[in-house]
């Protein structure tokens, strides 16, 4: 009995120093963190440790802020980056000087930008069309920026993608007919291309093989496919075989008039400032604007219908 009892009372003990143990190694490390570093100790029990027993280790991810490198660009992670990152910067000076006049759309001069081709060899990257469409919409934006407030950051970011181009060497192209009597215009409308091969003749027209009445179903259409012959009173002079390709209807039959123009200016230059009058040499950049859900503009939000 008297065995039992000292056995208890040395297990309490036991527990108490260890508890002490513990109470003195938290004090510990709320001074080292107070102090603002970071150890790793290995301390004797005893109050008066001896040379050897107290080691500190000091961690390397002292004074650290961050666990990983931050990248250099914003497209780092991306697949496109030196394309994304000029994209980026043209679009940060947009939205920082959108404030500054502009010039008219129509009073604007056209600029030779760098081609898709070019692009994609001088950054060595498989850019996609539609972006680099988007990165012209950003580009001719900020060239409107009228040339007297215009910063210098915005020539210097446009220039990146502009094409040198000999003023003495750039001429238009002027079409010619070829030795079967033939003009070639080409034309193009929203997502529609047409190219009309426009010969003297006795005013038969085929579009992809077909006559137009089977070809357009709409009056409407077919009025604009010949809109540049009955403009210029040359129905019954030439003949017209057309390719058409792409968008709808419509689409097709307005480009068909802009194809068919430029192939009656190769054969009649004088009828160009009666066929300007009539609007079948402006090239029409307007298209539909894009859906956007949930707005009203464009078209409202789907209708979600409880099936």
């Amino acid at each position: 009995m008297e065995s039992l009892v000292n056995g208890f009372r040395h297990l309490s003990c036991s527990r108490k120093h260890v508890g002490r143990q513990l109470l003195q190694r938290a004090a510990a490390a709320n001074v080292s963190q107070k102090q603002g570093a970071r150890y790793l100790t290995t301390e004797s029990p005893s109050s008066s440790p001896r040379d050897g027993d107290l080691q500190e280790i000091k961690m390397p991810f002292q004074g650290v802020q961050h666990a990983r490198r931050v990248p250099a660009t914003p497209s780092y992670f991306s697949r496109e980056p030196h394309f994304n990152d000029l994209f980026v910067r043209l679009a940060q000076l947009l939205a920082k000087h959108y404030h500054l006049p502009i010039v008219d759309q129509k009073d604007a001069v056209s600029k030779p930008w760098t081609k898709l081709v070019d692009i994609r060899a001088q950054y060595g990257e498989q850019v996609k069309a539609s972006h680099y469409m988007k990165i012209l919409r950003v580009a001719r934006r900020l060239d409107r920026i009228e040339a007297s407030v215009r910063p210098q950051e915005v020539d210097i970011a446009l220039n990146e993608i502009m094409r040198i181009v000999d003023p003495k060497k750039a001429k238009a192209n002027i079409l010619t007919i070829d030795r079967h009597g033939r003009a070639v215009g080409v034309g193009k409308r929203k997502e529609s291309t047409a190219r009309a091969f426009v010969v003297e003749g006795t005013g038969e027209i085929l579009v992809n093989g077909k006559p137009l009445t089977e070809a357009f179903g709409r009056v409407h259409d077919r009025e604009s496919a010949l809109w540049a012959l009955t403009s210029t009173q040359r129905l019954d002079k030439y003949n017209v075989w057309a390719l058409v390709e792409g968008g709808g209807t419509t689409g097709q039959a307005e480009a068909l008039t802009l194809a068919v123009a430029k192939g009656l200016i190769a054969h009649e230059p004088a009828l160009k400032p009666t066929l300007r009058k009539a609007g079948c040499v402006t090239r029409d950049y307007r298209t539909v604007e894009r859906k956007k859900h949930g707005r009203v503009k464009a078209r409202k939000g789907p209708a979600w219908v409880k099936r």
